[in-house]
């Protein structure tokens, strides 16, 4: 049975504060429990219900399982339908990521996205394409906030996220940057060329003042019907497949 205490502890990682006072946030979902159990973060504990106990095969013998009821794994999960297993993860350390290290491929930049859904999505998307950083402004939502790890559907454990002064980082590259805009050069138009960095704005205010004088190449997706605008996370998947694309000819 669950103490008090671990109940406690563990619904307060729904909240940013709390995830950095534990060094800890919470991974749901058999499919993403053992995905990141099987990647280079540290898993420090399981917690499952009988329903996936035939699955737990598959976890590495040296992380900790604790079986609990139904009605006490209620109590723990962020879901409206829990699934049965959910994991305290640690966060990863934070790690500077110099210009350097981002010559010779393409990186999606994130400025200020808010709604976990659309960075859970992104983060999917990313490894789809085989985009392993993003770099995000430091108001753009947690990575390890709940409902964008359960968005993310396990890409996150092999994704880079970096939290960053994107300003300045577009100031000082050399690096080619795209920046996604209601008005642009068609995407199927643009040479991307083999880097660079990709730009995606905030869900209602798009990309900000002071970053938009410094990117070089304004790039639009056209618009045939009559929709005033793409939510980010698909206009951030046009991107990354057109990018893709050009790649693979």
């Amino acid at each position: 049975m669950l103490s008090k205490a671990q109940i406690s502890l563990i619904t307060s990682l729904q909240h940013k504060k709390f995830r950095t006072q534990h060094n800890l946030f919470v991974v749901e979902g058999i499919k993403s429990v053992l995905e990141f159990a099987h990647s280079s973060y540290k898993v420090e504990k399981i917690f499952y219900t009988d329903e996936v106990l035939t699955k737990l095969d598959k976890i590495p013998q040296n992380i900790k399982c604790e079986n609990v009821p139904d009605r006490e794994f209620n109590k723990i999960s962020c879901l409206k339908n829990p699934q049965g297993a959910l994991a305290l993860v640690q966060l990863p350390p934070i790690q500077n990521i110099a210009i350097e290290q981002l010559k010779g491929t393409h990186h999606l930049v994130l400025d200020d996205v808010q709604d976990p859904g659309n960075l859970g999505t992104i983060i999917r998307t990313a490894e789809w394409f085989g985009i392993a950083n993003i770099l995000c402004s430091p108001h753009t939502v947690d990575a390890y906030n709940p409902k964008v790890v359960q968005a993310s559907m396990g890409s996150l454990s092999r994704v880079n996220i970096h939290y960053l002064d994107i300003e300045e980082l577009v100031a000082n590259t050399s690096l080619p940057t795209f920046g996604a805009f209601l008005e642009g050069n068609s995407i199927f138009k643009t040479d991307f060329g083999t880097e660079g960095l990709i730009i995606m704005g905030n869900e209602g205010n798009g990309i900000r003042e002071g970053l938009k004088q410094r990117i070089r190449h304004k790039i639009t997706i056209p618009r045939i019907g009559q929709a005033e605008s793409l939510n980010v996370a698909i206009a951030t998947t046009i991107f990354c497949a057109e990018v893709a694309r050009q790649r693979l000819l």
